[in-house]
């Protein structure tokens, strides 16, 4: 009984590290099945997804930023730096959707991006390099 006792301890260590590693393996596979939805698309790529008429155009700039010009006018506008008015926009769109998102520089929009698919949706593509490589691609 003694022996068993002294064996307890190390088998017990071995199954709680088994446990953890294969729980944090099932994270891992989980989130880089949400990140395969996920993709970020160069300014040739996106403006092709635009011309498809169902997918969804979101602009995460400030209002701000957004006064100075969008891609294209009727692109939905959402502040990503208001938590008060992202997370109620995000929680009312369609997660069956296709959605394109950009920012200024893509940074904000891939936050964006990540949260939308920790929430459920399938599609969403954001813009490599934001406005400003729109810009670049499309000078004025």
């Amino acid at each position: 009984m003694k022996s068993l006792s002294k064996l307890g301890l190390p088998v017990l260590m071995l199954l709680f590290l088994l446990s953890s590693a294969c729980s944090r393996a099932t994270r891992e596979d989980n989130s880089s099945r949400n990140q395969s939805a996920y993709s970020l698309v160069e300014v040739g790529e996106f403006e092709q997804l635009m011309a498809q008429k169902d997918n969804v155009l979101i602009d995460f700039r400030t209002p701000e930023e957004t006064a100075e010009g969008k891609i294209r006018e009727d692109a939905m506008t959402i502040d990503y730096t208001d938590d008060a008015v992202f997370y109620p926009a995000i929680a009312q769109l369609d997660k069956n959707k296709t959605y394109l998102v950009y920012c200024r520089s893509g940074r904000r929009s891939g936050e964006a991006s990540k949260v939308m698919l920790a929430q459920g949706f399938q599609k969403v593509y954001n813009l490599n390099g934001g406005i400003e490589a729109w810009k670049a691609d499309h000078p004025h």
